[in-house]
């Protein structure tokens, strides 16, 4: 991650802040030396805010104390650790392992798409790292390229910002009617306001693994207006650059979140793709209780026209056995198919 100007400041008489790893909307991070413990770390402050003075004090902080919570209850090695949080002129500062290395962002920017196997990597450590935070109730609703380290040397893999995740029973952000999150990787039930789950972090993680491959989000648009679109209701083109890894992002990009694959079933079949270089296709898709109701008046539909539920079923009624979802209405479930991709920025700064 390259630098930016240096800083000498010292907080909370114990961290010594150095050069700028980079910024976002609402923060700074810094690398800094641990004067205690004679350590190097990342120390994160938030960024001016020209808010009125309430809010600056109220929204960063609990942004700030979310984040370092969300952290705290997680032990993984795909997420970075938290080591504490100070107040320094009624501020206050998370202090992180330092990962010396860039974002994926970062990386595409400065040497383009990785291949598949690289992209399979990086997923199967994210799904690690969601898995742990799911199984803590936290979410991390703003998975994105800029949010994933790789440390060099190592190559490992690292899920950072947890800023606006969503910690169980929390006050969540949301619930102001400010959305949070980055529209290109957020999942359609988010968008629509139906809620979000450990699903909705999963279409990031399809998004994501399009983005790394291609260079560009499938749902990159020039407005909010057609990104909202994109994501909702328009036709899903994973680019053909995915190509074994297709199965893996169809069954992450179902928009209906019960139809979505699942973390360990996603990281198994990347874990197949890296080690025999064949991805398997999901396994058949459990009917949930509106298929079935589905079937029903299919079957009671077909069965005043003489026609048998079997033959029904045999032919492909909803949820068919390659997987693909039959909906009663066009609108119910959009196809995901294989296509190019659009060209523009695959992430955007927090």
């Amino acid at each position: 991650m390259g630098s930016e100007r240096s800083d000498a400041r010292v907080i909370a008489g114990r961290y010594r802040l150095h050069a700028a790893l980079g910024r976002g909307g609402m923060s700074v991070v810094w690398r800094a030396t641990d004067q205690l413990l004679g350590r190097e770390v990342a120390v994160k402050e938030l960024a001016p805010d020209d808010a009125p003075p309430v809010t600056r004090v109220r929204s960063p902080r609990d942004r700030t104390l979310r984040e370092a919570r969300a952290l705290a209850q997680l032990r993984h090695p795909h997420v970075s650790v938290v080591h504490d949080v100070v107040e320094h002129d009624e501020r206050l500062y998370i202090v992180l392992e330092l990962i010396d290395g860039g974002s994926l962002a970062d990386r595409i920017a400065a040497h383009g798409p990785v291949d598949a196997r690289e992209a399979a990597r990086i997923g199967v450590a994210l799904l690690g790292a969601l898995r742990a935070a799911h199984e803590h109730g936290v979410l991390h609703r703003d998975l994105k390229p800029a949010n994933v380290l790789i440390e060099s040397g190592t190559g490992r893999v690292v899920l950072t910002d947890f800023g606006v995740a969503q910690v169980e029973g929390a006050t969540t952000l949301t619930e102001s009617g400010t959305f949070v999150g980055s529209p290109e990787y957020t999942a359609p039930e988010r968008m629509s306001g139906s809620g979000t789950g450990p699903a909705s972090d999963l279409w990031s993680l399809g998004v994501l693994l399009c983005t790394a491959v291609s260079g560009a989000s499938p749902f990159h648009r020039d407005s909010l207006g057609g990104v909202l679109h994109a994501v909702v209701t328009a036709p899903i083109r994973p680019p053909r650059q995915a190509g074994p890894l297709l199965p893996v992002v169809r069954g992450l990009l179902e928009r209906d979140p019960e139809r979505r694959l699942d973390a360990a079933q996603a990281e198994r079949m990347l874990r197949d793709f890296l080690e025999t270089g064949r991805t398997p296709e999901p396994s058949r898709a459990q009917r949930t209780p509106r298929d079935r109701l589905v079937i029903a008046l299919l079957v009671a539909a077909m069965a005043a026209a003489g026609v048998s539920a079997a033959a029904l079923l045999v032919n492909g009624g909803a949820g068919a056995g390659d997987g693909t979802p039959v909906s009663p209405t066009p609108s119910a479930s959009a196809s995901v198919s294989a296509g190019p991709s659009r060209s523009g920025s695959g992430s955007s700064p927090e």
